[in-house]
């Protein structure tokens, strides 16, 4: 399921042929393919090398685009790979609303004296607050759990509970270090759709519960990361504010929900990060995931399950889960 459906005139990807070498693309809606390794001056032999000449090579992007004569090849017969490959992965936690609710309910403790309605009440009461203080929850991943967007997803045997969040990716272009809110969507390059799969089973410490959340087990299994189909120039996207984010399950809408419900944008997130860290060109910026995972619907994800995850002027990634084969 290939389509180049997405918003403005061309989007980036790495792309390879069968039998042949990756190599960074740039895609139009009609479905055609131009390798920038040789059509741009300098070329460039990945996404992340064009991401680090971004300012310089964006209207040459847009020339080569609109040229009628650019020797491309159709997208189809293509394998589509992750469109970048990151050197750091900053993800926000517990940032749309509604999500973040539905979790503390789900993962209440059989022993909590507080209604339904009153332990919703008062997670709801702390996410206003988080957002009055702005306080956004940034943490690491790692590049090593990034796939493509079509790629199958192997279930370690290990994850219990393993569940999806499809999320908001944004692509930094130039680095940012201590940059303000105002100052941080000029060091973003583009959009592109994450799925950054989680094992509940292992979020929390079992051990020491003071030790708090296990990231490293629960998030970063090889392909718990799928990624793109391609990134989207910032500059298409007239509001990363207002886009909708959708994943089907074997056909069945679960998540379905607009970024409006954010408690911290993108220039936000990509602000705070900076604070800490030197963010890099090609670093992925992942923004949360809207409700509706499977904790919510009791329904985690097993083998031969298929999801479809796409995002308002992104496009869309398939993904299917195949069980991990005991060694």
């Amino acid at each position: 399921m290939k389509s180049a459906a997405f918003s403005g005139p061309f989007a980036l990807g790495t792309f390879s042929a069968p039998g042949q070498a990756a190599f960074p693309g740039l895609l139009i809606p009609e479905g055609q393919v131009l390798d920038l390794r040789t059509a741009l001056d300098e070329p460039a032999p990945t996404t992340r090398a064009v991401f680090e000449r971004w300012t310089e090579l964006l209207p040459r992007l847009h020339e080569l685009a609109a040229d009628p004569e650019a020797d491309r090849r159709p997208l189809d017969g293509l394998r589509v790979h992750a469109p970048v490959e990151p050197r750091q992965i900053f993800q926000s936690g517990a940032n749309y609303r509604q999500h973040v609710i539905d979790l503390e309910v789900a993962h209440r403790s059989p022993d909590d004296p507080r209604t339904v309605e009153e332990a919703r009440a008062e997670i709801a009461g702390i996410m206003d607050r988080r957002a009055a203080e702005d306080l956004p929850y940034v943490f690491i991943g790692l590049p090593s759990a990034v796939t493509g967007p079509y790629d199958d997803v192997v279930l370690p045997s290990w994850a219990e509970q393993p569940d999806w969040e499809l999320e908001l990716a944004a692509v930094i272009s130039r680095p940012a270090y201590r940059v303000s809110v105002e100052e941080a969507l000029d060091h973003v390059a583009g959009y592109t759709i994450a799925n950054d799969l989680t094992d509940r089973a292992t979020v929390f410490r079992r051990d020491m519960k003071a030790i708090g959340t296990d990231w490293l087990r629960s998030k970063n299994a090889p392909g718990f990361t799928p990624l793109g189909p391609w990134i989207v120039p910032a500059e298409s996207i007239a509001d990363p504010g207002d886009l909708r984010v959708t994943l089907k399950l074997n056909g069945e809408t679960m998540q379905d929900e607009s970024t409006k419900d954010m408690l911290f944008g993108v220039a936000r997130i990509v602000s705070y990060a900076s604070r800490t860290s030197r963010l890099l060109p090609g670093d992925l910026v992942l923004t949360g995931s809207p409700a509706g995972n499977g904790m919510h619907w009791g329904r985690l994800l097993r083998d031969g399950d298929v999801m479809d995850g796409s995002i308002t002027g992104l496009g869309a990634q398939r993904t299917r889960c195949t069980a991990e084969v005991p060694r």
